[in-house]
């Protein structure tokens, strides 16, 4: 049942862990019910069982971002039980870096299923509900990669790019009273880089992960993105360590 309570009920995509467990921990902490979601179930209800304990407000679902047709309906029965929708967090991604003669192509194609299609399925299937309700807010959690590419992140930075573009895209297009925000963090704590299979990219990344910040961080700059008054839409938020240029 719907805890009226709440301030927002927000759906978060890649909640198991990471930055998007993270974000729903800290939202769940603040009041707001929490919609976790991710394809491990397991983990997910474990972090639900911990926040609902801890009396916050929390529901867990699987679900494949680069299932179009799952993610629309999930957000059709989120709305049915709760009777709206507020935020979407587009958070699920993969970090699969590799050269572009290492030719993983069955990984770069995944990377734009979960890290492209995945947002903008996400986006079509809250925006017309967002539309009829007059209010809404989509945050995409890209990344600095976006803005930047390095050997072996070619793939992945464009993906991030793209994501970005959406977003970007998202906001221009939108009514005002539905509020877009892109979120790009740099080197954060999470499990991204230990999926890493080239061998090359992942000795890169013992370097390069050495000032990382903690997921609580860009989970905060989700929280002010979100709070503030519905006049006020903050389009974008870069986050990185003080060590990382």
């Amino acid at each position: 049942m719907t805890n009226h309570n709440v301030s927002k009920i927000i759906f978060v995509t890649g909640a198991s862990s990471g930055i998007g467990e993270a974000i729903a921990r800290r939202l769940a902490a603040e009041g707001h019910h929490v919609v976790l979601t991710g394809r491990r179930i397991e983990r997910l209800n474990e972090v639900v069982a911990e926040l609902v304990r801890a009396g916050h407000s929390a529901e867990a679902h699987a679900l494949d971002v680069a299932d179009a047709a799952a993610f629309a309906e999930l957000v059709g029965t989120v709305i049915a039980e709760h009777g709206r929708l507020d935020v979407l967090v587009g958070n699920a991604g993969q970090m699969l870096l590799s050269r572009l003669d290492s030719l993983l192509v069955d990984e770069w194609d995944r990377m734009f299923d979960v890290n492209v299609r995945g947002l903008y399925y996400g986006i079509a299937a809250v925006l017309p509900h967002f539309r009829a309700q007059e209010s809404g807010h989509v945050v995409t959690i890209a990344s600095v990669g976006a803005r930047e590419v390095s050997p072996t992140s070619a793939i992945y930075s464009a993906t991030k790019h793209a994501a970005w573009a959406l977003t970007e895209g998202l906001r221009q297009e939108s009514d005002p009273s539905i509020r877009v925000t892109t979120i790009s963090p740099g080197v954060t704590e999470s499990e991204l880089a230990g999926h890493i299979t080239d061998q090359h990219a992942a000795e890169l990344m013992v370097g390069y992960r050495a000032a990382q910040i903690p997921a609580d961080a860009i989970a905060r700059s989700v929280s002010f993105a979100i709070s503030q008054p519905a006049e006020v839409d903050v389009n974008e938020i870069i986050i990185r360590p003080t060590g990382q240029r």
